[in-house]
């Protein structure tokens, strides 16, 4: 239901403008003579009056910028008592009647001054935030109006200046100038996209401007002789003011909905820079330089006033100046637009360059290749090195895929370590020529401050139109490809539908991980390394198994790459030494003094803090350094060799034993095991399942024992599995022998029994 004082606001302004109507259709539609004595001047008395009476009603109404509606309402009562005055100067009054019609002519000019002052508080708020091209815009459409009302109020003003020194004289000159600032105001204002007045502003953009036109034609009626009151023209000044007042009573009598807004803030047409975009804010500049220069042009022709061509020629000044601001700003806004599109750190586009550029050339149709490049385990280097040598990596990165591609070829950093090659005219060979290029440039070590690092890729490659027309369609493809190569250990995928069952299994198994982690799902199994030469176990190998609460029990093969593509091993690693630090510690608490052997990712390698938290994590369960030995490849050790050298030999002056896994396989160097700080050999199962069959085999083992006992270095044959096997060993003189034939790995307690067990054997075959 419409609130009672809405309901009489809006009868208010109905009634104004139906009295406005009668009166309008009074000067049209009847001749002028003797108007003033005639039963019309009542509407025109009317036809003032409802102005004023409705100004000072929204001014006893506004809510806020009370000043505004108060200077506005008092610009209208000016007005109003001058057409008094004027009106009263008609009647036989005898020498009162010039009196009055200096008044009339007085409070006419005042008319100006508080409607300037109005339309100052108006925007007063929103000139701070004016920038020097929105200033200049606004100036510029100022001064063409004011040139163009010059030229037309030229002959006025000249009229005026010729004539005799007298109140009438100053006003016919002075309301022609106030009246061009009133246009040129109005005009600057219009020109801003930020300066706004509300949703009424037309309102008042309307009765300014029929106002101004009133008195322009007025004033060229009086220098013809065609004017008398009530002419026709007198109905410019009646709208301008009816207008003016509909616009005060509507900016003091918010709806509904501005009345929620209230508090939220302005409207839209009311915040800086809501409005005027695009080609509206330079209409009127534009217009207005073209309006100056064609008062110009037709001064040189016809001649104009002075003002009128000094008007013109300022408006082209600053139409320059603007100008040269605006290519300097779009200059700056290519900058941005390039920025915006580029990648911060590699300076490669980015991935809005991706989504602006291949849309558009996937819609030309042709064959075209998009391929999607992960760098494996780049978590770990930053964990382990820092976020600015990983920053470093993948500059590098960034300039060795760029070497490998074609002119027309779009690199784009999409984020973190992902890569997006998008490949024109390419189809499935041209991408994978393109995909072995890139891992073989990328395979080269990199050198980050004096270390050595060597990186590899997993690359997903989505085909157009084979897999898809869409951007978006190609990048799930080509990511779900290069998981499927990522699963694999790296390499290159072209994208094939079975690939499609595996997004999902990914994203569940990954979260699953996540969850294991934090409850505890990860369980050890220990593996024993028995004594060749006399069937002692002093130590065993710890296997992480995921204890899944749906699946059963799940073994490294089957999450462990997850782990690393997440870069979760960090984490994990740091669970299996609590785990197994744990267990250590029930061990030798009931005198069994075990070593457990844990696996060391490569990350950890890395890892200049990592003998401090394993010696930390040693005294909190007052375990020797002797109870724990790590495991490492001989992969990881190449990647940087001084570096591990560095972190395994302060492991190793903590007394912590250090072991080589899989030796014999790889990149094997005899380099490594004079240089690094080892202690043990761990001889891969390959070369231990034929040795009973394999002579080669035999001889390669018997001299990689002798190999590490000629350094000092003990010697661990892993997957035994069978007696045979276990004595040719012991012949050789291997140290230690692990696998199935000795015990598979099982849970602690299973262990315990096992060694209980042998215990117990042991001591019956001695009784005996």
């Amino acid at each position: 239901m419409t609130p009672p004082r809405q309901g009489i606001d809006r009868w208010m302004l109905w009634a104004l403008w139906l009295i406005i109507a009668a009166h309008v259709a009074s000067l049209v539609l009847r001749a002028p003579t003797d108007y003033v004595a005639s039963p019309f001047i009542l509407l025109g008395v009317l036809a003032a009056a409802a102005p004023l009476v409705v100004c000072w009603v929204a001014v006893a109404h506004t809510r806020s910028n009370r000043l505004q509606a108060q200077l506005a309402a008092s610009a209208v009562t000016v007005f109003v008592i001058g057409n008094g005055f004027f009106a009263a100067a008609d009647l036989p009054l005898g020498d009162w009647v010039p009196v009055l019609g200096d008044l009339a002519q007085i409070c006419y000019l005042g008319f100006y001054p508080l409607m300037l002052a109005a339309l100052f508080t108006l925007v007063r708020d929103q000139l701070r935030s004016l920038s020097v091209a929105i200033a200049l815009d606004c100036v510029v459409g100022g001064l063409g109006a004011a040139a163009v009302v010059s030229a037309v109020l030229g002959p006025v003003l000249a009229a005026g200046s010729d004539g005799p020194p007298s109140i009438s004289t100053f006003v016919g000159i002075a309301s022609p100038v106030l009246d061009l600032v009133i246009v040129a105001a109005v005009v600057a204002i219009a020109a801003s996209p930020i300066l706004r007045a509300g949703q009424s502003w037309i309102l008042l953009v309307g009765g300014l401007l029929s106002f101004a036109a009133g008195d322009i034609l007025f004033a060229l009626g009086k220098l013809d002789g065609t004017y008398v009151v009530g002419h026709w023209l007198d109905a410019g000044w009646s709208i301008g003011l009816a207008l003016v007042a509909t616009w005060l009573r509507t900016a003091a009598t918010p709806t509904p909905d501005d009345d929620g807004r209230a508090e939220r803030g302005r409207g839209a047409a009311e915040r800086p820079g809501s409005q005027g975009s695009g080609t509206a804010v330079l209409a009127v500049p534009v217009f207005a330089t073209l309006a100056g220069l064609a008062v110009l042009l037709v001064s040189s022709r016809h001649g104009e006033s002075q003002v009128t061509v000094g008007l013109a020629a300022a408006t082209l000044v600053v139409a320059s100046a603007r100008t040269v601001i605006a290519f300097r700003e779009l200059g700056r806004l290519g900058d941005l637009v390039r920025l915006a599109r580029s990648d911060d750190l590699t300076g490669l586009p980015n991935r809005r360059a991706l989504y602006a550029e291949v849309p558009d050339q996937l819609a030309l149709g042709g064959r075209n290749a998009l391929l999607l490049l992960d760098l494996d385990r780049f978590k770990e280097v930053n964990d382990s090195l820092g976020h600015d040598v990983g920053d470093v990596l993948l500059v590098q990165v960034g300039l060795r895929i760029s070497a490998q591609l074609a002119a027309d070829d779009l690199l784009v950093r999409l984020g973190g370590d992902e890569f997006a090659i998008f490949l024109r005219d390419s189809g499935a060979e041209e991408a994978e020529v393109v995909a072995i290029k890139v891992q073989s440039a990328l395979a080269a070590p990199h050198t980050l401050e004096g270390i050595s690092l060597q990186t590899s890729a997993s690359i997903g490659i989505a085909l157009s139109p084979e897999h898809g027309h869409s951007l978006g369609v190609l990048m799930r493809k080509a990511d779900m490809a290069m998981y499927r190569a990522k699963v694999r250990r790296g390499g290159h995928r072209v994208y094939q539908p079975v690939d499609d069952s595996h997004g999902d299994t990914r994203l569940r198994t990954l979260e699953e991980l996540r969850a294991a982690l934090a409850a505890n799902q990860l369980v050890l199994h220990y593996q024993p390394k028995v004594e060749l030469s006399g069937g002692e176990v002093r130590g065993v190998e710890a296997l992480v198994r995921w204890n899944h609460p749906k699946r059963g029990l799940l073994y490294p093969s089957e999450f462990l790459e997850l782990i690393e593509d997440a870069g979760l091993m960090q984490t994990l690693t740091v669970r299996v030494l609590e785990i197994a630090l744990d267990q250590a510690a029930v061990w030798h608490r009931r005198g069994e003094r075990l070593t457990i052997a844990v696996n060391l990712a490569a990350s950890s390698l890395l890892d200049s803090g990592l003998p401090e938290r394993v010696g930390a994590m040693l005294t909190a369960r007052d375990l020797p350094a002797t109870a724990l030995m790590f495991e490492i490849t001989e992969a990881f050790l190449l990647d940087d060799r001084g570096r591990a050298s560095d972190i395994l030999g302060r492991l190793r002056s903590r007394g912590i034993r250090i072991a080589v896994d899989d030796f014999g396989v790889g990149y094997s160097s005899l380099a490594y095991l004079r240089e690094l700080p080892i202690d043990e050999l761990k001889l891969d199962r390959s070369f231990v399942a034929p040795l009973n069959g394999d002579k080669r085999a035999a001889a390669v083992v018997s001299s990689s024992i002798h190999l590490a006992h000629s350094l000092g270095l003990r010697m661990v044959a892993e997957g035994v599995e069978d007696a045979e096997a276990y004595a040719q060993l012991a012949r050789f003189g291997c140290d230690q022998a692990q696998g199935y034939h000795v015990s598979p790995p099982v849970p602690a307690a299973v262990l315990d029994d096992w060694l209980a067990a042998r215990l117990t054997a042991d001591a019956g075959t001695v009784q005996a």
